[in-house]
């Protein structure tokens, strides 16, 4: 159902209050998409396939040590391969600043996501150029 004028103007305000009030906080929200690293999710998953070898071999020769070794091996690649490519932690106010103006000053293409079009487009309504 769509919203009726008036709430359409409550909730424009309470976005440019929001926009207005906590800019530091709408950049960093806006700026923590992570991309996979997909290096470390092919590695992770050969490491999880060589570790699930060494665990067959271990207990088919009844050598607890190698089981063991392929348990670790096997879990040290599912760490790798769950391992974001950066931290939101590490995501600094400036990178937050640097990349909110790259994302104003990035093309409209086709390559940009839904969340990035209404971004561009709330811009763009609050410079005027609807």
């Amino acid at each position: 159902m769509p919203l009726s004028e008036q709430e359409q103007r409550l909730l424009e305000e309470m976005e440019r209050s929001l926009y207005h009030n906590d800019a530091d906080f709408v950049a960093t929200v806006g700026a923590t998409r992570l991309r996979p690293n997909y290096r470390s999710i092919a590695l992770g998953v050969l490491l999880v396939v060589a570790g699930i070898a060494l665990l067959i071999t271990g207990v088919a020769l009844h050598l607890l040590w190698l089981g063991i070794i392929g348990f670790v091996v096997m879990f040290a690649g599912v760490l790798l391969a769950i391992s974001p490519g950066r931290s939101a932690s590490h995501f600094s106010a400036a990178d937050a600043a640097a990349a909110s103006g790259a994302r104003s000053t990035q093309s409209r293409g086709a390559d940009q996501g839904f969340m990035d079009k209404m971004n561009d487009r709330w811009d763009r309504r609050q410079d005027g150029h609807v």
